[in-house]
């Protein structure tokens, strides 16, 4: 993802009555396979997407591990004194060096520690949640008490830990809020007289997806199951590449047990001055191993980004000397290890004893994110060459540069073509109206030479206050018409994924974003049901539709692409009409026949181009089903103004 600013750009289309045409879709004469991978998602950490979202844990610097130790933490005293002292043991414990020394006076009162949660906590009434602690006693005998509490501080849950021993040891206890609260605390509270260390400090709502421990948010890995995604590219995105080197993603970092991972400053927290956001850290609860165990849980191949040496050129520019890369290449390959190795393998032991025996089975890398120039083609050369010769099944994804055109992309297209790279990762953040004019795109591209992954693009437009507000109407369908020519063109273009996926109401950076949730609550935006329509209809074979033997790209403002899918017997044609007015056509479809004498239509449409889903009003624009009739392998139909259609027909196999 790049630094760019999008101007407004005002969708204008002339209001005209289009007369009854012909579309014609040769069923029959199938132009290419659609790659299983063709629609799959994109997760960077970036929004706070990661901690405070799809990973479920509520407790912030959980293990007083962020530069400033105390934030997210204020002292509570009751009728009773104490102290806090952090403690540094970083000989001891590299990646997690810190912990609380408390010292407690409370005879009568409670004195302890209340957390903030990521803008709250989200707690939901009658549901578990599970606290945790690690602790032990140095002196005294104390009591403590779990409570939650909603924004205005009643306590809506409580629970009890004591009988403390003098060793580290984890303590569990759960409970159940007897209140909703969208903007909650946790309060840690301590009775008698003593002193006690404590580390690690969680709350997890056991309803996480497939309840877990240490688990993701369900409704937010819902919407991610429900677009049946081909691939999850992750971790990113900018934070692969770091604002400095050693600000970099590593992911042997994120394995293991959590308290074995290290905590890292999250890029976001600085890049955008007007909305810094200096809690955003990166605790790593979310890792490698659960990056792979989501894509195998939605049915998505696994898409690793990693690291090639160098940080971000729109910060530090830093690149690490090509006599000293050879430890970014190992990471690469202990990566495969990881993911595909036996349990023989240093690191598909590490696999399986984090409860994973059968490999990952990737086949998909990339190298690098949105690097460009000499310095990115002579890292990925030495990449290319140790991967491919070790493990020559592995895919590899090569970056074409932060644009979609000009020098650097040039260049990168070039130097790349002459390696016969696998796959090229092409990013486009534009406006509305540069999708519709480059929905013919891939149509002329050499066939020949490596093929294309679409790995970022949105239509940035209009925006207003609100939060979800950028993701309109508007931007959704000129990506649907863009679309129809990704998926035209599915002998090019093979992978694609919308940027970015997921982002807080209250803690963004970036929009706009696919899909936006709180502490309680997720909405698909209209682009999300953009791109479920698109995923759930991919097909197997891309087939011809024309109007007087042309593909439909912008002309009369209609877009159109059509598959089959032989597995199931059933064409899908998909329509984009971006004019305010309605359009008439008949559909005639040749070289099948049609199983029944109906078949359905999925519709997105809204009158006011610049609506918008919101977590108010979620369904502002939403698909809508419908049946449509057949007669002699003909549909006669009326597209609505500024709407994408979906229509599938069964055919006699």
């Amino acid at each position: 993802m790049k630094k760019i600013i999008i101007g407004i750009w005002v969708f204008s289309i002339s209001h005209f009555s289009i007369a009854q045409r012909t579309l014609t879709v040769l069923a029959d004469k199938p132009v290419t396979a659609v790659s299983p991978q063709m629609w799959g998602i994109f997760f960077e950490d970036i929004n706070f997407g990661a901690d405070g979202g799809l990973y479920a844990e509520l407790v912030k610097n959980r293990s007083f591990e962020f530069p400033l130790p105390m934030m997210a933490w204020k002292e509570i005293k009751q009728q009773a004194n104490g102290k806090i002292l952090i403690i540094n043991r970083s000989k001891e414990n590299t990646a997690k060096p810190r912990y609380a020394h408390i010292s407690v006076d409370a005879p009568t009162g409670v004195y302890g520690l209340s957390n903030e949660g990521f803008r709250g906590m989200g707690i939901h009434k009658n549901q578990l949640y599970n606290f945790s602690i690690r602790l032990k006693k140095l002196s005294g005998d104390l009591r403590m008490k779990i409570v939650l509490e909603n924004s205005s501080g009643k306590q809506i849950g409580n629970a009890i830990l004591q009988n403390f021993t003098d060793q580290w040891k984890k303590y569990t206890v759960s409970l159940t809020p007897s209140d909703t609260a969208v903007k909650g605390h946790l309060n840690i509270l301590f009775e008698g007289k003593g002193t006690i260390d404590v580390d690690m400090v969680s709350l997890f709502p056991a309803n996480t997806w497939k309840n877990r421990p240490n688990g993701l948010r369900s409704d937010l890995v819902q919407l991610l199951a429900d677009l049946k995604p081909g691939f999850i590219r992750f971790p990113g995105g900018c934070i692969v590449e770091g604002r400095d080197l050693d600000n970099r993603y590593q992911w042997k970092n994120t394995v293991d047990s959590i308290e074995k991972r290290k905590l890292i400053m999250n890029r976001w927290n600085v890049e955008f001055p007007k909305k810094s956001a200096p809690d955003y850290y990166q605790t790593f609860g979310l890792g490698f191993f659960e990056y792979f165990q989501l894509a195998e849980d939605v049915g998505a191949e696994a898409l690793p980004i990693l690291n090639c040496g160098m940080a971000c050129q729109y910060n530090s520019g830093e690149v690490v000397s090509m006599n000293e890369l050879d430890p970014y290449i190992k990471d690469a390959l202990d990566l495969i290890e990881f993911a595909n190795g036996d349990n023989a393998t240093k690191w598909g032991k590490l696999r399986a004893g984090m409860g994973h025996a059968a490999p990952f089975n990737l086949k998909f890398i990339g190298i690098g994110n949105e690097q460009w120039d000499e310095q990115y083609i002579d890292r990925y050369k030495a990449f290319e060459k140790v991967i491919k010769k070790k493990y020559p099944k592995i895919k590899l994804i090569a970056a074409a540069g932060p644009s979609p055109d000009g020098p650097r992309f040039a260049y990168a297209w070039k130097e790349l073509r002459k390696l016969n790279a696998d796959l090229l990762d092409e990013h486009y953040y534009q406006s509305p109206e540069w999708f519709l004019k480059n929905a013919n795109r891939y149509d002329n591209y050499d066939r020949s030479g490596p093929k294309v992954f679409a790995g970022e693009y949105a239509a940035h437009g209009k925006e207003d206050p609100q939060a979800e507000s950028k993701n309109t109407w508007i931007s959704a369908l000129a990506e649907a018409a863009f679309m129809t020519g990704l998926e035209r063109n599915a002998d090019v273009v093979q992978m694609t994924s919308y940027a970015p996926l997921f982002a807080h109401v209250d803690a963004w950076q970036w929009r706009p974003d696919l899909i936006w949730f709180d502490n309680m609550r997720s909405v698909g935006t209209p682009n999300y049901y953009v791109q479920k329509l698109f995923s759930n209809n991919k097909g197997t074979h891309v087939v011809p539709i024309l109007q007087n033997g042309k593909i439909l790209a912008g002309s009369d403002s209609m877009y159109a692409s059509a598959v089959i899918d032989k597995s199931v017997g059933e064409v899908v044609i998909k329509l984009v009409n971006v004019s305010s007015a309605p359009v008439t056509y008949q559909i005639d479809l040749q070289g099948v026949e049609s199983a029944k004498n109906s078949g359905t239509r999925e519709v997105l449409s809204a009158k006011d181009r610049y609506a918008f889903n919101s977590l108010e009003q979620q369904q502002n624009i939403y698909p809508e089903k419908t049946v449509i009739n057949l007669k002699d392998n003909k549909i006669a139909l009326t597209l609505q103004p500024i709407s994408l259609s979906v229509i599938k027909v069964a055919y006699k196999k």
